[in-house]
C-alpha cells in the first residue's frame, strides 16, 4: 500500500548503499511525472529530468560523482537539470496555452482581463526579468530596481546570478516531489551535489546553457545504506511564528 505524504516524508532517508535488486523503470518514470507537477517560478518549468538506466551511462555518471557509493551502487540515477536558457521557449508555450484556454466566443470581461494580464506577463514582464547579456543588463536592471524600491515595493532579484538561483529553487522543489513519491512506493533515493558537473553534462550530451541541479541515486536500501539515526536541529530553534 502506498504511504501517506507524512509517512513518505518520514520514511525518506538519504540512502548511501543500495541492494542489487532491480527497481521498476515505469514506476520511477511516474515519480518523475509527479516531479513535473511541482510549483515552479512563473510556471516556466525551466527544468529537465534525465532518467538514467543504461549501464554504461550509469558507470560514467558514477565516476563523475567520484564513485561515491550512493552513485556507484544505485540501480538507476536521475539527474535534475536546470534550463534557464529555455525561458523564451517556455514563455511562448505559456502564451500558446492561454490562447487555447481562452479560445472561446463570448468571453466575459473578467476572463478577457485575466487573459490580457497573463499574456502581458509573459510578453513583457518575463523578458524584462530574464533578458540579459553577459550579466550586464541584469546588473543595470538591478541598480534601477533598487532605486525604484526606495519608493515602493518591487521585485529586486534581476541579476544573472539571481535568475540562476530562481531556476535551481524550482528544480529543487521538483526533486523533492520526486523523492517523496519514490519514498511513498518504498523506493529509496539520495540527492548528490558532489559531482564533476562538466563530466555529467558530457555523459548526458547536454548543451552549454544547461546546469546540473543534482544527481539522485535510486534503488532499494541496504540496512548499512542509512548512515545512523536521523539528526535535526530542535524544531523550536528553526520555527518562528510572527
Amino acid at each position: 500500500m502506498e504511504k501517506t505524504v507524512t509517512e513518505a516524508i518520514n520514511y525518506r532517508r538519504s540512502t548511501r548503499v543500495y541492494k542489487k535488486t532491480d527497481i521498476d523503470t515505469q514506476k520511477v518514470k511516474q515519480c518523475l511525472l509527479n516531479a513535473s507537477l511541482a510549483p515552479t517560478s512563473s510556471n516556466l518549468q525551466l527544468w529537465e529530468f534525465y532518467h538514467v538506466t543504461n549501464k554504461e551511462t550509469l558507470k560514467q555518471i558514477a565516476e563523475a560523482c567520484f564513485n561515491q557509493s550512493a552513485a556507484k551502487t544505485a540501480n538507476q540515477l536521475v539527474v535534475i537539470v536546470t534550463r534557464k536558457d529555455l525561458w523564451k521557449k517556455r514563455a511562448k508555450a505559456n502564451i500558446e496555452f492561454l490562447n487555447k484556454v481562452y479560445n472561446t466566443p463570448n468571453l466575459s470581461d473578467k476572463d478577457l482581463k485575466r487573459k490580457k494580464m497573463a499574456t502581458n506577463y509573459y510578453k513583457k514582464l518575463i523578458p524584462t526579468i530574464y533578458m540579459d547579456f553577459l550579466g550586464i543588463l541584469g546588473f543595470i536592471k538591478y541598480i534601477i530596481f533598487q532605486i525604484v524600491g526606495i519608493f515602493k515595493p518591487i521585485y529586486r532579484q534581476t541579476r544573472l546570478s539571481d535568475m540562476r538561483i530562481v531556476a535551481h529553487k524550482s528544480a529543487g522543489l521538483a526533486a523533492q516531489n520526486f523523492m517523496t513519491s519514490m519514498a511513498a512506493i518504498g523506493y529509496d533515493t539520495c540527492p548528490m551535489e558532489g559531482s564533476d558537473t562538466l563530466r555529467v553534462k558530457k555523459a548526458l550530451n547536454l548543451p552549454s546553457g544547461s546546469e546540473i541541479n543534482m544527481v539522485i541515486g535510486c534503488g532499494i536500501r541496504e540496512e548499512s545504506g542509512i548512515y545512523g539515526p536521523r539528526f535535526r536541529i530542535p524544531f523550536e530553534e528553526v520555527y518562528k511564528e510572527v
